[in-house]
């Protein structure tokens, strides 16, 4: 499924910057949650395996989020889990290690995925199996400065740190070379969740965005960044 510039659906995702990571421990709020954080300009919602009945959300979010955003399946292992959300209706999954097994499926189905690594072995283990964007989880062990470390002796990789990103660090990781950031616990707070907070969600969602597109303005002016 890779195609340069042009990836699809993920270049959709790619021109905003964001992938929203939905890990809930219940379904209930999922599809006002998802359509909270897509009215803040989040074109990539991923929802994860670990979220029960995660599956059953993925067809109703995809028709509220029609336009405005794209709807995935995270936390993606096994090939079994990768078929089951395809049939359900993911445009993309999301692997949180190597999964070669998720990469074979998605290339049948004509799905991307992000596949999730770490050390520069994995990392580039992923691109070469196939992977449209390599994860690099958990982003917070190195930070951006490891982004740029990995991305100077491989400069064609696209890299999208997740794992205790939030607004404050994605400048950071998006003028060190990453083509996206992906942002779970800093946009789905517990407690804004919990009390249907969906305004300061989205208020917290276009915040996000409006960093990730400040940051490529200033690195497309310094000659750096992952645009």
């Amino acid at each position: 499924m890779r195609g340069g510039a042009e990836l699809s659906p993920f270049g959709y995702v790619l021109e905003r910057g964001v992938f929203a990571v939905l890990r809930l421990d219940a379904p209930d709020r999922a599809l006002p949650l998802a359509e909270a954080i897509a009215a803040g300009g989040v074109r990539g919602i991923e929802f994860t395996c670990t979220t029960p009945q995660a599956l059953t959300l993925l067809e109703p979010a995809r028709a509220r989020l029609e336009g405005r955003a794209l709807v995935g399946m995270g936390t993606v292992t096994d090939g079994q889990q990768a078929r089951e959300a395809v049939a359900a209706g993911a445009a993309f999954l999301v692997t949180p290690t190597l999964s070669w097994e998720v990469v074979e499926v998605a290339q049948e189905r004509g799905v991307p995925v992000m596949m999730g690594a770490f050390s520069p072995t994995e990392v580039l283990a992923a691109w070469r199996a196939g992977a449209d964007l390599v994860k690099v989880f958990p982003a917070r062990i190195g930070g951006p400065a490891y982004l740029r470390d990995l991305l100077a002796p491989l400069p064609d990789l696209r890299l999208v740190p997740s794992g205790g990103v939030d607004v404050e660090s994605a400048p950071a990781y998006i003028r060190a070379g990453a083509v996206a950031v992906a942002v779970g616990g800093a946009l789905v707070d517990r407690a804004l969740v919990a009390r249907g907070a969906w305004a300061e969600i989205t208020a917290r969602a276009h915040a996000l965005v409006e960093a990730v597109a400040r940051a490529r303005t200033e690195g497309a002016q310094a000659g750096v960044g992952g645009t």
